[in-house]
């Protein structure tokens, strides 16, 4: 039943190649990124394919869904589901994530000036701003805060994906034993 729930969810949100063969984007590299194995989901793909969009999107906060297409071939992940993945990062989640990264950095010894960015974010800060204060002590800190949350995120999610795999299939195999 989950699993039927699933499958139809995914149907309707996940990119179908199609989409992708047409993305300006993709369309030079379809060759590679539309291959089908990398479209099957398996117990290998699948955490993959998870875990790489969960670190592009939390590591590269622009244009993550084609960069998670492009690797995905290349750590041969499961292309929509990477592509999906991406998506967890957000207007929405940036809220808990650029703070987490400047506290990670911070932590490290690394300074990112809180206050600065706490003035930046309760004004109207213009774009002109916001680069500044990137181009500031604050753009390496900030960057390898976020590498450093990309892979702790792309791990957990990468254990979870596999023993949600493992579950499932140990699940199905019992039923299929008491069937008989």
């Amino acid at each position: 039943m989950a699993s039927l729930l699933i499958s139809n969810w995914a149907s309707k949100h996940f990119p179908t190649r199609e989409k992708l063969e047409k993305n300006r984007w993709i369309r030079p590299f379809a060759h590679l990124v539309l291959k089908p194995d990398l479209w099957r989901f398996n117990r290998r793909s699948v955490p993959r394919g998870i875990a790489l969009g969960l670190f592009t999107g939390i590591a590269i906060p622009f244009a993550h869904s084609p960069v998670a297409a492009l690797t995905a071939v290349v750590v041969r992940a499961n292309v929509p589901v990477a592509i999906a993945t991406t998506w967890t990062s957000n207007p929405l989640t940036w809220a808990l994530i650029f703070p987490a990264a400047i506290a990670i950095s911070n932590t490290l010894g690394f300074h990112v000036d809180m206050t600065a960015f706490r003035a930046l974010l309760h004004s109207d800060a213009s774009l002109g701003q916001w680069a500044g204060w990137l181009l500031s002590k604050a753009a390496p800190a900030l960057m390898l805060g976020l590498l450093v949350e990309a892979t702790i995120v792309a791990s957990i999610g990468y254990g979870a994906a596999a023993l949600g795999w493992r579950t499932w299939i140990g699940q199905k195999r019992k039923r299929r034993h008491h069937k008989r």
